[in-house]
């Protein structure tokens, strides 16, 4: 039995770390593309990038590890099928049950491993990413200044240059434009050539200019002077050295996504659901009360929105409706209205600010059902993936992975609808983020019981068989049914 177990993890262990990398290049590559603009031409270094590869690959193990999980459990109970090395096991009086074991128990694994991961890794590769993607999107393009192009990459300076000459380092007809002063182009500084350097620290950026002139608009120290003073001067040679500490990536504190849903654990995101309930029933509360003091009859009812019989009898109109002059009712009328238009301003204000509030509610439980969801789906596509593999029969990468691929696509759908229902208020959060396991399950179960008992689900011979008898039993009764007819007529 050992040799049996240790075939069927050999078997298993090769497609399913295939499988779950591949799923992971490929999600990479879609985030690659996602943000392939906010990545190219700001000079990152390579470890920056290989970084946020790393964490956004950690993000995406929840998409990759159910569907390596579904698609090497098809390929790996195909394969024995394919190789009649599961009719050599049954007609040995094994049953399909202890040749799964293996697979069964390392699934169980994954159930566990997966939780873990949803629950401790998953939130601070989350918070990794999100903080350097964030800072990696507020990056300023690289240093580059270009032929006969105005660059204003550099805070206060704009910097035109005629020609650059071989490497890049000596340029041609070069004009710097200084905004220091905020007071428009009033500084200017020209020269013929110069060389461009960077310090070996790569914060200064370091001009030698030759042959050029500076002209500079004086501003008068008395504001009632209307003098426009004007000053130039000539040099055969000039240093300008230009900081470029804000083109470093600046990592921002990760404290201040903490607080994101996506970045918390079990125990956090309990926290933060309580808090927010119990801001939006203190949010509810405030606004019956509040409504219920301006209606005039709000004193006169019981806790139960009854008026009370004792009341009633006391009840008097105010003294306002008495005066005869009919000004003062047209007063109290428009009072009233406005009183009215108020409530409905307050009440279509805060339907909508407990609205936005049930909305950020949501993202919380949905993250928390998220925790479970992971492992029971792993388990769930293991249960489809492994009978379906033993019905079907074949292996490798041709009919596996289309039934996989179709299986996963219906999966995430369904997850993702149950997750839009839930953010929407049309669903509790328990209903939506499960709709799709317990859609799945009874499949599972109907799979494992037509593998169990050798079912034909898969053979087309089966169908066709059944389509010819269902044809001949069609036959003979369309026949049957015209001998009747035509005795029928003879008796006639």
């Amino acid at each position: 039995m050992k040799k049996l177990h240790s075939l069927v993890l050999r078997t298993y262990v090769g497609p399913f770390v295939m499988t779950f990398f591949i799923a992971l290049f490929i999600l990479l590559m879609q985030f690659l593309w996602k943000y392939v603009d906010d990545l190219v031409g700001k000079g990152l270094e390579w470890y920056i990038i290989g970084e946020l590869l790393f964490y956004a690959s950690a993000t995406f193990v929840p998409l990759a590890l159910p569907l390596a999980i579904l698609l090497s459990s098809i390929m790996t109970m195909g394969s024995l099928g394919e190789n009649y090395e599961l009719v050599a096991l049954k007609s040995a009086g094994i049953s399909l049950t202890r040749i799964m074991w293996p697979l069964i128990v390392i699934s169980s694994i994954f159930v566990f491993a997966a939780f873990y991961f949803s629950n401790n890794v998953l939130p601070v590769a989350n918070l990794k990413m999100g903080s350097l993607l964030y800072d990696v999107r507020q990056q300023r393009p690289a240093f580059n200044i270009m032929e006969g192009i105005y660059y204003k990459g550099i805070d206060n300076f704009v910097i035109r240059v005629e020609e650059k000459d071989g490497d890049g380092s000596i340029l041609r007809n070069i004009k710097i434009y200084d905004h220091t002063e905020r007071r428009g182009n009033t500084n200017v500084t020209l020269a013929e050539w110069g060389t461009m350097n960077m310090t070996e620290d790569k914060m200064y950026l370091v001009f030698t200019l030759y042959n050029g002139s500076n002209y500079q608009e004086i501003e008068p120290r008395d504001s009632r002077d209307r003098s426009q003073p004007f000053q130039r001067t000539h040099f055969e040679e000039q240093v300008r050295r230009f900081d470029l500490s804000g083109f470093a990536l600046a990592r921002t504190d990760e404290e201040l996504f903490r607080s994101n849903f996506r970045m918390l654990n079990i125990s956090q995101l309990l926290h933060f659901e309580d808090s927010l309930s119990t801001l939006i029933k203190g949010r509810q509360k405030d606004f019956i009360d509040n409504s219920f003091a301006k209606l005039y009859f709000y004193n006169s009812l019981d806790s139960e929105g009854k008026a009370a019989l004792d009341t009633i009898e006391d009840f008097k109109l105010p003294d306002l409706w008495d005066i005869e002059r009919a000004n003062h009712r047209k007063i109290a009328a428009e009072v009233a209205m406005n009183n009215v238009r108020q409530l409905k301003e307050s009440a279509l204000f805060n339907h909508e600010d407990i609205r936005t509030r049930r909305r950020g509610l949501a993202r919380y439980q949905i993250e928390f059902h998220r925790k479970f969801t992971l492992s029971f789906a792993c388990l769930v596509l293991f249960m489809i993936g492994a009978p379906l593999g033993a019905i079907i029969r074949k292996g490798g990468f041709g009919l596996p992975v289309v039934v996989s691929v179709l299986f996963f696509v219906l999966f995430h759908v369904l997850s993702i609808t149950g997750e839009k229902f839930v953010r929407e208020g049309v669903l509790e959060p328990w209903q939506g983020m499960w709709m799709s396991i317990l859609f799945f399950l009874p499949i599972a179960i109907l799979l494992i019981i037509q593998a169990t008992t050798d079912s034909s689900l898969m053979d087309m011979d089966s169908y066709l068989a059944k389509i010819a008898r269902f044809k001949a039993k069609g036959f003979l009764f369309g026949k049957k049914r015209k001998l009747q007819n035509e005795d029928s007529s003879v008796n006639q």
